[in-house]
């Protein structure tokens, strides 16, 4: 993909420092101001050194101070939206500057306890690290061997922080770059256009690495820059020539990277006696390295604690039973049976509901009065602009029912994903010459988009509940300054569900879609909108509207005899693949943006909803049908093609199931409920325990005794306020 505009990397704040605090026009900023220390963290005053037996390692480590250059980076990263939130500036440099010594305790703490860990397996160690020459000699020593060793011999963790430091300043230049290339190209590509885009799109996977074909790290700074000793060219900066911008040159990335550390000076966090063409010499971006590295120690001690934690959770009884999750799991029951007992409070949970949110609980639903709970996805095909001013919502009458079918019938749709050419991100690749097996190849459709998303998986992360494989229905022509002219084929709601089935059947594998359409939906007369038992009433007033004479179609998705709420969130399912081809068509096609944001879909109630009422019947009779059911209305907005994604028994109770079986054989078997769960359960017990572990060493380590803050440095801040 193409990026138009680049978000920046962590050394963002530092070109952005100059910008005028809210309140503060009048404040003096310069060298010394910024450099004033603010807070002063040294743990080796705690006696709870001693307690824990890492008092003869107090000398490791030195006293840090938190100069105010820190705190004003950190305000510029995150403060600033605690005060859109309605926090005032005071609070938030509070909560701020608490955060950095807090994070600071931590930090010493973490590198105390892994040195006391590496000297007693390597009675040397402690020489080895005082030895070093420097802070930063001393922590790619402390990290030596954690995790794992990449193939020429260095730690993970070293490379972790290594690869997250250098994307950073990549991500800070690129995002220069990419305004000069505009400026020289006089480029107003971007349509100003957007369009979500699903779950993990560009996004790199967990602790990525770039390593070349011999497993060594293949990444490095590109600053258009070399000389003795160093060597900062694209040549030199291994996969990260893979992410050039489009239109960068050696001259556009030295421009850039000069106003780099224009920035950087403007802040006075480079000297003027400093070689800024050698970035990795500038003591600021040295210590800027060494943060990362310090981070790194702090999550190896996390995952280090972490583990001990995982053998309570991970617990057996005699009869191979996993009793932690077991009593976790009757815990929420029992809570939730109890808290979801009336309708209210289940829709409310069933709002959040996704793999790592569980619904363990439904209320029975009234036969009479009620139908089944459930979810739908929503492609909405819109009215034209010229034949939505003759929509009136207001008018509930037969005669203007009648008016509106033939509205419907003129509705023709187009692909929406035109944001995702013309947007500030190109998302679009041309796919025809690649290995790709997609629909409508054959017929000329060649463009997709994520293309690293679908082609390199081994950085980045599958798409979320979307396929990839749909593309862009319509003709695309690249014009000169690399935006698009786009000609959206129209389809109008027949050749939709031709388009709908003939996709998901794609994804599928087979015929798995199949749908009618319903003689009852041409209505000739408006008098057959009403119901049998109302329609002749002298009285108009007490007619009313039989709401299945606005279903056009209806159908099914052959998902398998498996339709359980579980089945959709495991990944080669069936149910799962019909999910992820609908909810592409949704994003290719809806103008309902909001159900792009949901899990699964919108929370569709037994009872009375807030939808309008084609809508609210079309959805409650196809979630009366089941998982895989396709439903089709017509309504004041357009066309509505809901799709039924899962849905809950109408006779309530534990939604996966009574004498639940918490065993290895299911509790490590991948697509079982209890899977799900015991991998939730861990993750979230897993953080519960490293942030109460996080507290408490604050609380045991922190406070007047080995914090000292120097309010005077940082007073003005405190009296800011928005203008």
């Amino acid at each position: 993909m193409k990026s138009k505009v680049l978000v920046c990397g962590a050394l963002a704040a530092a070109l952005t420092m100059s910008v005028v605090l809210p309140g503060c026009a009048n404040a003096t900023r310069n060298e010394e101001d910024m450099n004033q220390i603010i807070a002063t963290v040294d743990i080796t005053k705690s006696d709870m050194l001693t307690q824990e037996g890492l008092a003869e390692y107090a000398s490791c480590i030195a006293p840090e101070n938190i100069i105010k250059r820190d705190l004003m980076a950190a305000y510029y990263n995150v403060g600033y939206s605690y005060i859109q939130s309605g926090s005032s500036v005071a609070e938030v440099f509070e909560m701020l500057v608490e955060a950095l010594t807090s994070t600071a305790v931590v930090s010493q703490y973490a590198t105390l306890s892994l040195i006391a860990d590496k000297c007693e397996s390597d009675s040397s160690f402690l020489q080895k690290y005082n030895a070093a020459e420097s802070d930063v000699e001393k922590y790619e020593l402390l990290l030596e061997g954690e995790t794992a060793e990449s193939d020429d011999g260095e730690s993970s963790r070293v490379l972790l922080a290594r690869y997250s430091f250098y994307s950073s300043i990549n991500s800070s230049i690129d995002s220069i770059e990419q305004g000069i290339i505009d400026e020289d190209e006089d480029d107003s590509s971007s349509s100003g256009e957007t369009r979500t885009v699903p779950g993990g799109a560009g996004e790199e996977v967990e602790n990525y690495l770039p390593l070349d074909e011999d497993g060594n790290f293949d990444y490095g700074i590109y600053t258009g820059y070399s000389g003795e000793g160093y060597s900062y060219l694209l040549g030199d900066s291994g996969a990260y020539a893979d992410d050039e911008l489009e239109g960068s040159t050696p001259s556009t990335r030295r421009r850039a990277y000069a106003q780099f550390v224009a920035g950087l000076k403007n802040n006075f966090l480079i000297g003027e006696d400093e070689d800024v063409r050698d970035i990795m010499a500038i003591s600021y971006i040295s210590d800027e390295y060494l943060s990362q590295l310090q981070q790194q120690v702090i999550n190896e001690y996390y995952e280090r604690y972490q583990a001990e934690q995982e053998a309570l959770i991970d617990s057996v009884d005699e009869n191979g039973v996993y009793t932690f999750i077991r009593d976790r799991y009757n815990t929420e029951l029992a809570e939730q049976t109890i808290s979801n007992s009336s309708a209210s409070a289940f829709e409310t949970s069933m709002g959040s509901m996704s793999d790592t949110s569980f619904v363990l609980y439904a209320p029975a639903t009234d036969g009479t009065d009620g139908g089944t709970y459930g979810f739908v996805y929503n492609i909405l095909l819109p009215f034209s602009a010229k034949d939505n001013t003759q929509i009136d919502s207001s008018d509930t009458s037969a005669q203007y029912y009648l008016r509106r079918q033939s509205l419907l019938a003129d509705i023709t749709a187009g692909d929406q994903r035109g944001a995702w050419f013309n947007g500030a991100t190109d998302y679009s690749f041309d796919a025809s010459e690649s290995n790709i097996d997609y629909y409508g190849k054959t017929e000329g459709r060649n463009y997709l988009f994520f293309e690293d998303n679908l082609t390199n998986t081994d950085r980045y992360k599958t798409l979320e509940k979307y396929t990839g494989l749909y593309s862009y229905n319509g003709s695309v022509y690249e014009n000169k300054d690399e935006t698009y002219t786009l000609v959206p084929a129209k389809v109008d709601i027949d050749g939709f569900l031709k388009e709908f089935k003939s996709y998901v059947d794609f994804v599928m594998g087979g015929e798995a879609v199949t749908y009618d359409t319903l003689d009852s939906y041409n209505v000739t007369d408006y008098n057959d909108y009403y119901t049998d038992d109302t329609k002749d009433l002298a009285d108009d007033s007490l007619k009313k509207i039989d709401y299945s004479k606005f279903v056009y179609a209806t159908g099914k998705v052959d998902i398998g005899s498996d339709t359980s709420i579980s089945s959709l969130f495991v990944k080669d399912s069936q149910a799962y693949k019909a999910l992820c081809a609908v909810n592409e068509l949704q994003y290719a096609y809806t103008t309902d943006t909001g159900v792009l944001s949901q899990y699964i879909g919108y929370s569709i109630s037994a009872y009375e909803t807030d939808y309008v009422p084609e809508f609210e019947y079309a959805a409650q009779e196809a979630i009366n049908e089941g998982a895989g059911t396709i439903y089709v209305c017509g309504g004041d907005y357009g066309w509505h093609v809901i799709y039924v994604t899962a849905t809950f028994e109408t006779a309530g109770g534990a939604v996966y199931g009574q004498d639940i079986a918490w065993t290895a054989e299911e509790v490590l078997k991948e697509g079982t409920f209890q899977n799900m769960y015991y991998n939730f359960i861990k993750d979230s017990a897993i953080s519960d325990v490293t942030t109460a572990r996080r507290s408490m060493i604050v609380d045991d380590f922190g406070g007047e005794t080995t914090v000292t803050l120097h309010k005077d440095a940082y007073s003005d801040l405190l009296e800011a306020e928005e203008e």
